[in-house]
């Protein structure tokens, strides 16, 4: 199964202002049933059909409760007391019941029969959209302490690859999109385009074996650090690279490859924008600061793996990208959550207000909003890079860019298509992720169920004018050669999409100015990003596609 963590869109209460975040071990805390851990285990609560207990009678009463203080959380007593299987189950049914967008969709089962996992699994819609997809792809679990260190620490085990995959069955494919600097995978001269081959000889396109297989997912998605495997690698050029790799905890860089590019088109300023975390403003800040010292003419911003994140921050990026004098007092997003609770946001109970383009720097840790104000470009247009892995918050910023009139390029692959976002919530020990709002721009847009489609004729309103294209492993992400960004820098200069044959990588040759579109040198210099400790919770490593023998196969 595809693990939703890299579609991840959240919600963070502040004192001041309501924030969309992807924060930390959730902001749902503790309503009613905490505050420590009893010794004697009430008795577990009866399922009535149609009757739903509230929440907070039912919230931190654990089957397994957790002892001694929560290092994320202050180091305060983590509020677990002794409960049942069936106190966590009829906890998540009342939850979802309460806040879940499609609540009136959810059959209405009785616990007992199912583990608390189990159940999790049960609480969603079993609708469809129109192209035939489920309605709710994205309703996932995660470990809470697992969860804390990759959002709060930073970290996680893994290799510092991102990966991309064809196929996870027979014959699989499986190439690095990008890694990340100084990780075990960079260190061992791993690079963009390199296909995996093996795993400690056993056939990583082929094996179909469950033994083989469950060592590939081993490989792949390692438990912990310390884990140390020996890989073989094609290049995109055909030359094999046989690697050894050990887990270790690696440092994600959200934002990368900063650069400054003349073309014909004039000054067009690149970023590769990876997630919407946190750490990534102060980044997000640097470059856009660097693109205004510049002068750039057109911004390509580089979203094609970003599965999302916070909100806010996608508000903010739309603001440096844009300015006062476009956005004109506009909202970036109004968020919309179920019946129940029409003017009122269910989890922190304040008056629902629409997201604004924020202008300000937040103090994500503290939840609210600082003096300083946010650089931006007066831009009315920009490109936009998107796969399927583009996502969530990535899809919400070209939704909110849209609703104001600024042009948006969308040069790629159809979006993953997630108009909708969630509180983290923590019970137990597991973070829960249920869908809990939608959100629509301020011309009341928000039906991308299906994604954000590049035409170059745009007929429905998820169409995006662009250029349809696949993405293009042979460069390397910032090369102007490559297929998608190559494209972009053909439309800004031509106002139109390159003619590209099917199955070509690349360009090649395009027309740009004499230098081939450098990197500015002054640009070069300022490409040393502020703070790169926060691990990029995407499709990090073990998060990611596990693999499966084929069907009917041993």
């Amino acid at each position: 199964m595809i693990s939703k963590k890299s579609l991840t869109m959240s919600l963070l209460s502040l004192s001041v202002i309501t924030l969309t975040a992807c924060g930390g071990g959730g902001s749902g805390g503790s309503a009613g049933g905490g505050g420590g851990s009893g010794n004697t285990t009430p008795t577990a609560p009866t399922w009535v059909a149609g009757q739903f207990p509230a929440e907070s009678t039912l919230k931190n009463f654990c089957q397994t409760p957790r002892t001694g203080t929560d290092p994320f959380n202050s180091n305060r007593p983590y509020p677990d007391r002794a409960g049942t299987a069936m106190h966590e189950k009829m906890w998540l049914r009342s939850w979802t019941n309460n806040t879940y967008l499609w609540y009136r969709e959810v059959v209405d089962r009785d616990p007992a029969p199912y583990s608390v996992a189990q159940y999790f699994n049960l609480l969603k819609t079993e609708q469809l959209t129109d192209s035939g997809t489920p309605k709710d792809n994205f309703h996932f679990t995660e470990n809470t302490a697992e969860y804390q260190q990759q959002t709060q620490a930073g970290v996680s085990a893994g290799y510092g690859i991102r990966w991309s995959f064809g196929r996870n069955t027979p014959p699989r494919e499986l190439t690095i999109a990008y890694t990340e600097p100084n990780s075990p995978a960079a260190n061992a001269g791993l690079v963009r385009g390199d296909r995996l081959l093996s795993v400690n000889g056993i056939d990583f396109v082929n094996d179909n074996t469950q033994a083989g297989v469950d060592l590939l997912n081993r490989a792949l998605f390692p438990s912990a650090t310390g884990q140390r495997f020996d890989f073989v690698f094609e290049s995109a050029a055909g030359a094999r690279k046989a690697v050894s790799m050990t887990s270790a905890n690696v440092a994600a860089s959200p934002v990368q490859n900063v650069r400054v590019l003349d073309t014909f088109a004039g000054k067009v300023g690149y970023v590769q924008f990876n997630s919407h975390i946190a750490l990534a403003q102060q980044q997000l800040i640097s470059a856009v600061n660097q693109f205004a010292d510049a002068n750039i003419d057109e911004l390509v911003i580089d979203l094609r793996y970003n599965g999302g994140g916070l909100l806010a921050l996608a508000s903010q990026l739309g603001y440096m990208v844009t300015g006062p004098n476009i956005i004109q007092g506009s909202f970036f997003e109004r968020t919309i959550f179920n019946d129940k609770y029409p003017n009122t946001n269910p989890v922190t109970g304040q008056t629902l207000s629409p997201v604004p383009f924020y202008s300000k720097v937040i103090d994500y840790e503290a939840g609210r909003l600082t003096d300083t104000d946010l650089p931006s470009l007066n831009l009315s247009r920009v490109f936009i890079l998107s796969t399927g892995n583009t996502c969530s918050a990535s899809e919400a910023f070209i939704n909110g860019l849209r609703g104001i009139d600024v042009e948006v390029i969308l040069i790629g692959d159809q979006t993953c298509g997630k108009p909708y976002g969630f509180y983290p919530t923590d019970n137990c020990g597991t973070t829960y992720f249920t869908i809990q709002f939608t959100g629509v721009n301020a011309k009341g847009f928000g039906e991308y169920a299906d994604g954000f489609i590049p035409k170059t004729n745009p007929v429905f309103q998820a169409d995006v004018k662009g250029c349809p294209l696949a993405d293009d492993f042979s460069k390397q992400l910032g090369d102007p050669a490559e297929r998608l960004l190559g494209a972009a820098v053909y439309y800004a200069q031509n106002d139109r999409c390159p003619m590209v044959e099917a199955g070509s990588a690349g360009f090649g040759s395009l027309q740009m100015s004499d230098n081939h579109a450098r990197v500015d040198d002054d640009a070069a210099g300022k490409m040393r990003l502020l703070d790169p400790r926060y691990q990029d919770i995407l499709f990090n490593n073990k998060l990611m596609t596990e693999l499966q023998p084929a069907e009917g196969n041993p």
